[in-house]
């Protein structure tokens, strides 16, 4: 019996592969832009992290994690989300000393959350994130949400929806919590188990409930905007006035409630409108989390994030019907004709791939007519025919694939006459 891929995961196969490259550079050289440095993290951690950083209340720690003991009996954790390592790190290797600050990070790494899986949502994914820590600017909060929405602007998408919100300072956020209690008590054994369990834990996540959301309750629930004192209302204020300057549109939902424990001040998701996209419209989501790095054993530092599933980002795509311009045709391909001209093909294959052209020749003895269907198969730009009679004469043929025009060089000089071709 034939061993199949465990359920929620999916191979990456070439064809879609050079999808996923193309987003990761286009990510890579827009955090080089905001000058963002990359970060790498382990793929599991020791499993108070999440429950310290993450939050007890949340889905990820109740229902999400692989959590196994090692044969040390240690428990860790398969990372479920990249905020908290990053926090980690950042208090270990004490980068909160740096001369440079804010220190800003991005990533690139595979999550594990235990869910069922669905369109563009998988048990094993990756994401796309960046932090931001070490300021209270409201001017890198719009900076965050401004590099997401550029990425999405650069890789084409255009029905996309910024929803923003805040969560207030802790003065705030324990004026709310108080009337969400006194709102949701009366009423709480009509409400599902987790949201029961949350009332007195943390109330707001009762807003994010998706069992009850249409509960009556729900639609009347004391918003967390009526509570913010002065000092969080003009930073809201401030974040807002940022994204205007920077011609970013967005919506201000005071229902918006990140799922997870460690945020306050801005929450925003980007959500996508497109037509066929699916029930969870959800493509990225970010916040900020002040008091995290102090959670985790670090000085008291400000701290600002998001982070995107490129699972999603690829299934926004496909329902916009966008066709990113990924470049796959190869630059050289080798004919060969005779024994000693296969053999020969073997230098000049290298030679090119040296030189930086992707290259490659038949492996398959392949009669000529075959070796040309190979060349059209792999897009190749140019196909070069050697037999053993041109080999005698030091000599090789060059075609140009697109307009069919045929030149032959030396042997001698080929890499560089067909650098002069490619120009």
């Amino acid at each position: 019996m034939s061993i199949q891929i465990p359920r929620g995961t999916q191979d990456i196969l070439p064809g879609q592969s050079e999808i996923w490259q193309y987003i990761e550079s286009k990510a890579r050289d827009l955090s080089r832009r905001y000058q963002y440095s990359e970060i790498r993290t382990p793929l599991f951690e020791h499993t108070e992290l999440f429950l310290r950083g993450v939050g007890d209340t949340t889905d990820i720690v109740q229902k999400e994690m692989y959590t196994f003991q090692d044969r040390g009996g240690r428990d860790l954790t398969l990372r479920p989300e990249g905020t908290a390592p990053v926090v980690r790190s950042y208090v270990e290797n004490k980068m909160f000393g740096l001369p440079n600050q804010p220190v800003k990070l991005f990533y690139f790494a595979q999550m594990f959350r235990y869910e069922r899986p669905q369109a563009g949502r998988y048990r094993q994914f990756v994401q796309f994130g960046v932090e931001a820590l070490g300021s209270s600017d409201p001017a890198i909060d719009a900076e965050v949400i401004s590099l997401v929405m550029n990425l999405y602007k650069e890789l084409g998408l255009r029905k996309i929806k910024l929803v923003i919100n805040s969560l207030g300072d802790k003065d705030s956020r324990t004026a709310h919590r108080e009337a969400l209690m006194a709102h949701f008590s009366p009423m709480i054994h009509e409400f599902c188990s987790d949201c029961q369990n949350r009332l007195e834990k943390n109330p707001m996540r009762i807003l994010d409930c998706k069992k009850d959301r249409e509960h009556e309750l729900m639609k009347t629930a004391p918003s967390i905007l009526e509570y913010l004192n002065n000092e969080s209302a003009a930073y809201f204020d401030k974040v807002k006035q940022y994204l205007t300057d920077l011609d970013i549109q967005f919506v201000v939902d005071p229902t918006l409630v990140r799922g997870l424990d460690y945020y306050n001040h801005t929450a925003f998701e980007i959500m996508s409108d497109a037509e066929g996209f699916g029930a969870i419209t959800t493509l990225c989501g970010g916040g900020r989390y002040n008091g995290l790095v102090e959670e985790l054993g670090g000085p008291e530092t400000p701290g600002i994030g998001f982070g995107l599933s490129i699972e999603r980002l690829i299934s926004a795509l496909a329902a916009e019907n966008i066709t990113l311009p990924v470049d796959t045709q190869l630059d050289c391909y080798f004919v060969a004709m005779g024994d000693a001209a296969k053999d020969y093909t073997v230098k000049l294959t290298q030679a090119l791939r040296l030189q930086g052209f992707s290259a490659d020749r038949d492996y398959q003895n392949r009669k000529v007519k075959a070796q040309f269907k190979a060349a059209d198969r792999l897009n190749a730009k140019f196909v070069a025919v050697l037999g053993d009679d041109e080999l005698l004469e030091n000599k090789i043929s060059v075609k140009n694939m697109t307009t069919g025009e045929q030149t032959s060089v030396s042997l001698d000089s080929f890499v560089e006459e067909f650098s002069r071709l490619q120009a």
